[in-house]
């Protein structure tokens, strides 16, 4: 090669890293809150819906486990923004039919209603019972959502390697210490994707009491996705060990799916 063609594709290289930067340089250009705001898009927002077959397993401390079987459906109306979930439980008998939606409302509380079968009555959560256990699991119905970025203050600790991972690690402090069981929270996320791969929630002492992680991420239809994911306490060491059967993106769900009528009576070509 001519030392002049040799200056030449140095130069359109070059023109090409600047025209075309890594995510992981472009990730080193966002401030805290946009890391942890893309952190919670990969999480929360992939795709325009969702919809997922789901086990989830609770296992004690000692081992005893109960296995729950779901469908979810999640649909963005707005990117980062309004959104809606719909869960149907199809077992274990004592759950079975139960149903759950949620719409998300940004800058203002979400609304939540659960169908209990057995009573025939549909329940409206209050905004205050968002950090109550989600059927007994080691999650809140606002860990099921997701916490609104907004509502946290975000710093960037540090960055490290994480399982052979570049990764941010987060503190995050709510801005308004009511609207929350933790007192801080620490999130190792992914410099390159924006996986959230672990969270550490520690409480009104200042002691970790819950911890999340993302135990196997691979891309579906080309979205970085957590088809297992863990939130175990550490406290008394229950834990909850979530499973993605079966994930797909874009399936064209209706808003009108998203209604308290299909609380009682869910579409069947959604659910199975």
């Amino acid at each position: 090669m001519s030392r002049a063609r040799g200056s030449k594709m140095i130069f359109l290289f070059s023109l090409l890293l600047l025209l075309f930067p890594s995510a992981a340089a472009f990730a080193q250009t966002l401030s805290a809150e946009e890391v942890v705001g893309q952190a919670h898009r990969v999480l929360f927002y992939s795709g325009n819906d969702m919809k997922a077959k789901v086990q989830m397993r609770l296992v004690s401390k000692e081992g005893r486990e109960r296995v729950r079987e779901l469908t979810m459906l999640r649909k963005n109306l707005q990117q980062g923004g309004e959104q809606r979930f719909f869960i149907y439980f199809y077992s274990p008998a004592d759950v079975r039919d139960m149903t759950f939606m949620i719409w998300k409302h940004p800058q203002r509380d979400d609304e939540r209603w659960l169908f209990l079968p057995a009573l025939k009555l549909v329940r409206r959560i209050a905004a205050n019972d968002k950090r109550s256990s989600f059927v007994g699991s080691d999650f809140s119905y606002e860990d099921v959502s997701g916490r609104e970025v907004e509502e946290d203050t975000h710093a960037l600790l540090r960055e490290e390697t994480l399982a052979g991972r570049p990764v941010f690690v987060m503190r995050s402090v709510p801005k308004d210490a009511k609207s929350a069981d933790f007192s801080y929270r620490l999130a190792w996320v992914d410099k390159e994707n924006f996986v959230l791969w672990r969270e550490e929630y520690y409480d009104k002492r200042n002691e970790l009491y819950k911890l999340f992680t993302a135990d196997e991420v691979k891309q579906v239809q080309g979205l970085w996705t957590a088809v297992r994911r863990t939130m175990k306490n550490v406290q008394n060491g229950h834990r909850t060990e979530v499973t993605f059967l079966d994930v797909r993106y874009n399936v064209g769900l209706e808003d009108s799916l998203f209604t308290e009528r299909y609380l009682q009576n869910p579409p069947a070509r959604w659910i199975r």
